[in-house]
C-alpha cells in the first residue's frame, strides 16, 4: 500500500485582508485619492470623512468640531487648512438679507475631477457664432458695477474683551506674541472663561502661571490648550449673590523727570515724593 502524501498547509498572505459587506444604508462614498492621499495627514483625512458624511446644512466651524473630537481647536483648525490647501474644502464669505457676512463652506468630494474640467474648459473654450455683417455694431460695454460695501457681522462685546486679553500677554511674557489671526481664533475659547465671571487679571495669571522655561515654538497651541483644558466650571446661581473681586490693574513702570526713579503710573510725570515737594519748592 503506498504511503499517502499529504498536502504542506497554505501559508497565510502577509499584510492586511479584507473581508467586506455592503452597506445598504448610512453610508458615505470616499475615493482613493482622500483615503490614500500621500500629503494630508490622518487627522485631515478623518476630518474630510466626516465632513463628506454630514447632511447638507451642517455646522463644520472649528468650535464645534472640537466638541464632537478629541483632538482640539488646534490641531482641527490645522486638519482643515490641509483640507483647503487640496481642493476639498473652501470656505466662502456670503451675505445675508440682513447685510451680516457669514462664512459658507463646501465639502469637495473629488477634487482631481473638478481640476480636470476646469483645465477641459480652458483648453476648450466654447466657439462664439460668427458674426452677423448687417446687424448693428456692439455697444459700448457697461461700466463695472462698484462693489457695496458689506458690514461685517457684529462680533459680541465679551469676545471683543477676549481678543484685547489675548494681545496683552505679549506684555507679561514676549514669548506669548499671537498673530492677528490667531487671536481671533482662540478669542471665543478666552470669552467662555469671561462668561463665567472671571476678571481678565484673572484669567491672564492662569494662562501665563508655570510657564515652560524653554522657547516656546507655538504661543497659539499652548494657549489653546490651557483655554480648553483649565476651562473653570460655572458657578452655580445661588452664588451670584456673592462680590466679585475687582480686578487689579497694573500700570507699567515710568522713569520721574525729576529723580529718574522708577514708578508705576498710567500717564509719565513725577513720582509721588517729587510731586509732593513740587509744591513746596
Amino acid at each position: 500500500m503506498a504511503d499517502q502524501q499529504l498536502s504542506a498547509p497554505s501559508r497565510a498572505v502577509s499584510g492586511i485582508r479584507h473581508i467586506n459587506h455592503d452597506h445598504r444604508r448610512g453610508y458615505v462614498k470616499i475615493g482613493n485619492h482622500l483615503a490614500q492621499h500621500r500629503e494630508l495627514s490622518m487627522t485631515a483625512i478623518g476630518l474630510a470623512t466626516h465632513i463628506q458624511s454630514l447632511p447638507a446644512g451642517s455646522k463644520v466651524t472649528i468650535k464645534a468640531l472640537a466638541e464632537r473630537f478629541p483632538e482640539g481647536e488646534v490641531r482641527i483648525a490645522a486638519a482643515l487648512r490641509e483640507l483647503e490647501t487640496h481642493g476639498y474644502l473652501a470656505r466662502l464669505k456670503e451675505r445675508l438679507p440682513s447685510g451680516h457676512v457669514v462664512t459658507c463652506t463646501v465639502s469637495y468630494n473629488n477634487p482631481p475631477a473638478r481640476s480636470t474640467e476646469t483645465h477641459r474648459e480652458r483648453r476648450e473654450p466654447a466657439s462664439a457664432p460668427p458674426p452677423d455683417p448687417d446687424s448693428d455694431p456692439d455697444p459700448e460695454p457697461a461700466p463695472a458695477p462698484v462693489p457695496e460695501e458689506v458690514p461685517e457681522a457684529e462680533v459680541p462685546e465679551v469676545e471683543i474683551q477676549a481678543r484685547e486679553l489675548l494681545a496683552r500677554l505679549r506684555l507679561r511674557d514676549q514669548r506669548l506674541v499671537l498673530s492677528e489671526r490667531d487671536t481671533v481664533r482662540l478669542a471665543p475659547a478666552a470669552a467662555r472663561w469671561l462668561e463665567r465671571g472671571l476678571v481678565p487679571g484673572a484669567v491672564v495669571a492662569a494662562l501665563t502661571r508655570a510657564l515652560p522655561s524653554a522657547t516656546i515654538h507655538s504661543p497659539a497651541a499652548l494657549l489653546g490648550h490651557r483655554l480648553r483644558e483649565q476651562l473653570p466650571p460655572r458657578i452655580p446661581d445661588a452664588w451670584a449673590a456673592y462680590p466679585v473681586v475687582p480686578d487689579r490693574v497694573v500700570h507699567p513702570l515710568r522713569s520721574c523727570e525729576d529723580c529718574d526713579r522708577a514708578f508705576r503710573s498710567p500717564v509719565p510725570g513725577r513720582c509721588t515724593s517729587c510731586a509732593a515737594a513740587a509744591p513746596a519748592a
